[in-house]
């Protein structure tokens, strides 16, 4: 008896349905991956005066302990985080998982500043392996219409995470001494270990593609929808553009890609150096200024606060107003609130501490939302591979960023003049942000005009992609249309070369094959 046969097609699947509590689950795993990511990042800042005490080095060898995990981040998210568009986004969040946490555990018993700067590095690859990956997976299973709001919402994990590190120490450092929070960072995380191992889905792209597993896939599908026939023989359109299988840094600077890219990492740089300036150097400049500590620590958490809260109001506006538009007016009003910052340090004590809030909106919000965006910016296929080195070529920003400030305040500029010269690359930030959108919207309207001229020179029996045809495609499909450039009309992504199991999207999408079938699934299986 031959099954029927279910056709389906991605992401619409996942766009035109009410959210599953299958999806709410792999979505709040993510959340919990970034709540320890972030927890373990900032942890050690709290125990790093303990640690020297207790050891008799001076301060000046807490230098290395603290940028030790900062730079494995980096690493991570350039040199790791693309491994998952290759083997998959749940292996690799719980293989950098594992990592970090077994190295925290490590850390309980270091005696020594190398060996604990060995540690916290190779804690740093573990998070920067994890991190973009739960961003990814969240994207992927968030309809269209939630996705920013989503990735949003697992972001302010990390900021919660940074919180709560605070809490802990606070309250075990006291009691239990330093090594004790370390312990809390590691188990914490190795318990979740086998909780994702069994609750944690896989990226449904990778299962349809490279990781050859569509039945797999519909089995998702069908906690997704339960009204699916769970013994029906699935067929599956993924009809977001593809990396062609092989998930390469180069196809990001690719000449179809490269532009987009670019201004990507260049807002990324920015709002990363603004953030670590601002974390770094707002205490300090409070302090030179003789304000007293309850002020410094108040103003400097209303930061983290404003960046939390903004969030709740800047998702749901790029979801539904535009991720570009939304964005790019977060830092337009980042700009003037910098300027309010400068004017603050000579207003009353209420002025300053709304503008440290309303600084933190931009800066600590405008950072997470732009992280949501890169995760709409970028297809299924290399989402990971993009976030995670938008990421890592941000965190030169977030090096540079506060050598610069430090450099400007010890050479004696104040701080009014500091926070207007921070305003002018949050307005960079903002006309580069709002460019893309204008960009992104030229290329949409495109793709609405050119179905017509293209239908003409879809191939009749050519989808099987090898032909000869394309001397400068290797084997791809027909040229596109005439006056249909790589870069014209601003087009972010190149349209996608035919594979068996994809479908493109615009103007060429007919030209391209139009499924895979998986075989009949077993009945057994649920």
């Amino acid at each position: 008896m031959s099954s029927s046969t279910q056709s389906l097609s991605l992401p619409e699947f996942i766009d035109g349905r009410r959210i599953s509590r299958f999806q709410y689950g792999a979505i709040s795993l993510s959340g919990l991956v970034m709540f320890f990511d972030g927890f373990d990042t900032q942890v050690i800042n709290y125990l790093a005066p303990h640690i020297a005490q207790e050891w008799g080095v001076s301060k000046q060898l807490l230098g290395p302990i603290f940028s030790a995990a900062l730079v494995g981040l980096m690493v991570g998210y350039l040199v790791l985080s693309p491994l998952s568009d290759r083997f998959g986004h749940k292996r690799l969040i719980i293989a950098g998982s594992t990592v970090f946490a077994v190295s925290t555990l490590f850390s309980v018993w270091s005696s020594g500043v190398t060996e604990l700067v060995v540690l916290r590095f190779i804690t740093g690859l573990g998070l920067g392996a994890a991190a973009p990956s739960a961003i990814a997976l969240t994207a992927e299973y968030s309809p269209k219409r939630f996705r920013a709001s989503f990735v949003l919402a697992i972001y302010c994990g990390f900021s919660l995470g940074f919180v709560v590190a605070g809490v802990v120490s606070g309250w075990l450092i006291p009691v239990h001494g330093w090594r004790s929070v370390f312990l809390v960072g590691a188990l914490a995380p190795l318990i979740l270990v086998p909780i994702m191992a069994k609750f944690l889905p896989e990226s449904l792209a990778f299962l349809i593609g490279r990781g050859g597993n569509p039945g797999r896939a519909y089995r998702y599908c069908c906690r997704i929808d339960r009204s699916l026939p769970r013994d029906a023989r699935p067929e599956f359109r993924v009809t977001e553009q593809s990396a062609d299988g092989r998930v390469k840094v180069r196809a990001l600077l690719s000449r179809e890609w490269v532009l987009g890219t670019l201004l990507l990492w260049l807002v990324f740089a920015i709002n990363l150096a603004e953030f670590y300036a601002l974390q770094s150097w707002l205490p300090t400049i409070m302090t030179d200024l003789d304000y007293p500590l309850s002020t410094v620590v108040t103003a400097t958490t209303l930061t983290t606060v404003g960046g939390i809260a903004i969030a709740l109001v800047v998702g749901p506006a790029m979801d539904r107003l535009g991720a570009y538009g939304s964005l790019g007016i977060l830092y337009l009003a980042g700009t003037a609130f910098l300027v309010l910052m400068a004017l603050a340090f000579n207003s009353p004590l209420w002025v300053l501490l709304l503008s440290s809030f309303l600084v933190g909106c931009s800066v600590s919000g405008g950072q997470k939302s732009l992280i949501a965006l890169a995760a709409m910016f970028y297809p299924a296929a290399v989402r990971s591979t993009g976030v995670g080195w938008a990421l890592g070529i941000g965190r030169v920003g977030g090096i540079l960023g506060p050598l610069v400030v430090g450099a400007a305040w010890t050479a004696g500029w104040s701080a009014n003049t500091l926070f207007y010269a921070q305003a002018v690359p949050m307005l960079i930030s903002a006309i580069i942000v709002l460019y893309l959108g204008r960009r992104t919207r030229r290329a949409e309207r495109n793709d609405t005009k050119e179905p017509t001229n293209a239908s003409p020179t879809a191939p009749g029996g050519g989808g099987g992609g090898g032909g000869g045809g394309g001397g400068g495609g290797g084997g791809g499909p027909p040229p596109p249309p005439r006056g249909w450039g790589p870069n014209r009309g601003g087009r972010v992504f190149p349209p996608p070369r035919p594979r068996p199991h994809l479908v493109g999207t615009g103007p060429r999408a007919a030209a391209l094959p139009l499924r895979c079938c998986a075989a009949p699934l077993p009945r057994s299986r649920s």
